[in-house]
């Protein structure tokens, strides 16, 4: 594996000569530069290679300058909309979601309908130039931020359950649409349920073509998965096992072999899934398509993101069962996490494993299409 990166590029030039115009600069601009999805074409992105992406990254870190906040837009619906959007749907959408002006979610598990996706019985019928949205949608994160949201509706009852579906973008702020706070085990309000009361939504906020909703949900979804395998145990908004190794280095050490253990077993699968991750740049650098390591790290990364938090609340003790407390109080905190993550991310760490496709369903997939393995056992 060869990572490194290249002092002198063309990238690096014009990144430093960006910032150096802007030292601090705004969503905006970052999105206008190209610099928020450089991989992108432009006017978007800059049609980065591998390569370039990566110093870009690394300038920007250099500086401490963070991209727009808006997961969902950037990472979700974003690359629909410019895989199957219309000029104006692209114009008029992508540059406002890049520089996080107008932040998203997903509209898409039901109650009855959360695995089996296809099984969503969310209803919109034409009417002239709109559609008419009734049903229920569960599990949607952030949707009472959101300015929109990308949603899944079922168009043609009479078809078969992949090919009866549309995908729209939904405005939050229509007449007739109702957000309902989940509040999970943490104390915070994430999720949400959305009701849809015969919600009146334009015909041209269709993306792609009536009844070939289900197409593109794929290329949500995969998205979706590729994005809740990055770094981190939060689905890479939280701290590493790194940090928990740290935080226990700053503390003395832990006394118990049995606790040692568990930090070293840790530790080992944070490696593995770091070269996991090496691997899949590093052939993409090489000009090579990403073998299976990418459909496997979203399996394993989300167990190991339950194994750290575990650990981190037994290392408490005590202390383990109050509310913000890490799991060596009043040592200096790694990677400026505050003491707060630990005890929440034991009570979140459990959603792992179901949110973006439960590991059951991941296990499954990659059976199927990394192993070639029947779908259902013969005989």
């Amino acid at each position: 594996m060869d990572l490194g990166l290249p002092e002198e590029h063309p990238a690096r030039d014009a990144c430093r000569a960006f910032l150096a115009e802007h030292e601090r600069p705004t969503g905006r601009q970052l999105a206008e530069a190209g610099y928020v999805v450089p991989h992108w074409p432009p006017p978007y992105g800059l049609g980065a290679d591998p390569v370039a992406q990566l110093v870009i990254d690394d300038e920007l870190r250099r500086a401490g300058v963070r991209r727009p906040l808006n997961p969902i837009g950037i990472g979700w619906a974003g690359p629909t909309i410019l895989h199957a959007g219309t000029e104006a749907q692209q114009e008029r959408w992508l540059w406002p979601l890049l520089a996080g002006e107008e932040f998203w979610c997903q509209l898409f598990s039901e109650p009855g309908a959360g695995s089996d996706l296809a099984a969503l019985s969310t209803r919109a019928v034409a009417d002239g130039d709109h559609f008419v949205v009734s049903g229920q949608k569960v599990w949607t994160s952030y949707a009472h931020w959101a300015a929109y949201g990308i949603l899944l509706a079922r168009t043609d009852p009479d078809a078969p359950k992949h090919l009866g579906i549309t995908y729209f973008v939904c405005p939050m702020d229509l007449p007739g649409i109702t957000v309902r706070p989940l509040v999970d085990m943490t104390g915070e309000h994430a999720f949400n349920e959305v009701f849809f009361d015969e919600v009146r939504l334009p015909a041209d906020h269709v993306v792609g073509r009536v009844n070939g909703g289900w197409e593109l949900a794929k290329v949500t979804l995969g998205n979706e998965r590729v994005s809740l395998s990055g770094e981190g145990v939060l689905w890479g908004r939280g701290p590493t096992a790194d940090d928990l190794v740290a935080l226990v280095r700053a503390a003395g050490g832990a006394p118990d072999p049995v606790l040692r253990d568990r930090l070293a077993t840790v530790f080992c699968e944070s490696e593995i899934l770091r070269v996991l991750r090496l691997r899949t740049v590093s052939a993409v650098v090489a000009g090579r398509a990403p073998g299976p390591e990418a459909s496997v790290r979203k399996a394993l990364a989300d167990a190991h993101g339950q194994h750290v938090m575990d650990l981190g609340r037994d290392l408490a003790g005590p202390h383990g069962m109050v509310a913000g407390t890490g799991p060596t109080p009043g040592a200096p905190v790694a990677g400026g996490w505050p003491p707060s993550t630990w005890s929440e991310g034991f009570l979140y760490a459990p959603a792992l494993t179901i949110g973006g496709g439960t590991a059951e369903v991941q296990r499954n997939i990659v059976a199927e299409r990394v192993l070639g393995l029947p779908r259902d056992l013969a005989g």
